[in-house]
């Protein structure tokens, strides 16, 4: 066990931990009306239709895949009967799936943002990075989806290493041998994971946590104008009671 392996596998998990706890306390407290994704559809709403069903729903997918793969232990699973080969098909269809819907529906937000003037106007320096530090933890999880199953390179068993890591952090003894004996690959999408979740608080993700279920079934915001035909109602002057 090296320095930087106590660095990296166990101070920093906790580092991220606080920054997102307490940056998320802060923002919640200091900035209610920023807690919003500042909706853009009413100047573009072809490619949102598109990129923002893609990615939501992938990303969904996605976040339920770790759970499994994260939270519960490969003898859960195995005492189910769902052996180890048919884990990591599962986990290659559905993940890849998945995680190639969330890529393509974030490059089609990124595009809408980067060429329609008013939404790219009202993005903040914080939601680029953000955007930059997203795409490449998608990148990196399918890299390691494809790696683990043994697509490309030999196959890793994430659930020997990364995943008995994750679990111990929480129960304050993170086992940093476990994590020091993955893969690069996995190595390089946890850390870029824990960045990601740093950075949460202050970008338009923060939205997730108010909402990150219903959010996928709101209904778009409709705007209606006036027809020109219509009537308008008569103005007048001074108090109305309710219902007149």
């Amino acid at each position: 066990m090296s320095a930087l392996d106590v660095l990296l596998w166990g101070v920093l998990p906790y580092v991220t931990i606080v920054i997102l706890v307490g940056g998320t306390v802060w923002r919640y407290r200091f900035d209610q009306f920023g807690w919003t994704t500042r909706s853009s559809e009413l100047y573009e709403s072809r490619l949102l239709r598109i990129g923002s069903p893609l990615f939501h729903f992938g990303i969904l997918v996605v976040v339920i895949g770790h759970v499994i793969g994260l939270v519960i232990p490969q003898s859960w699973t195995s005492a189910a009967g769902l052996s180890e080969g048919a884990y990591h098909v599962q986990a290659l269809v559905l993940g890849g799936v998945a995680g190639f819907a969330t890529l393509i529906g974030v490059v089609i937000l990124i595009y809408r943002r980067r060429t329609t003037g008013p939404v790219f106007m009202a993005t903040t320096r914080n939601d680029k990075g953000m955007y930059v530090v997203l795409v490449a933890a998608i990148v990196a999880g399918l890299a390691t989806t494809l790696l683990g199953a043994g697509v490309i390179g030999d196959e890793h068993n994430y659930r020997a290493t990364v995943s008995p890591w994750f679990r111990s952090v929480f129960t304050l003894q993170p086992d940093i041998d476990a994590m020091a004996a993955a893969p690069p690959s996995f190595q390089l999408h946890t850390l870029i994971g824990m960045l990601l979740f740093a950075i949460w608080p202050f970008t338009r993700l923060v939205h997730a946590f108010t909402a990150p279920i219903g959010y996928l079934f709101r209904p778009y915001i409709v705007y209606r104008s006036r027809s020109v035909g219509a009537r308008s109602r008569p103005r007048r002057h001074g108090w109305e009671g309710p219902g007149s």
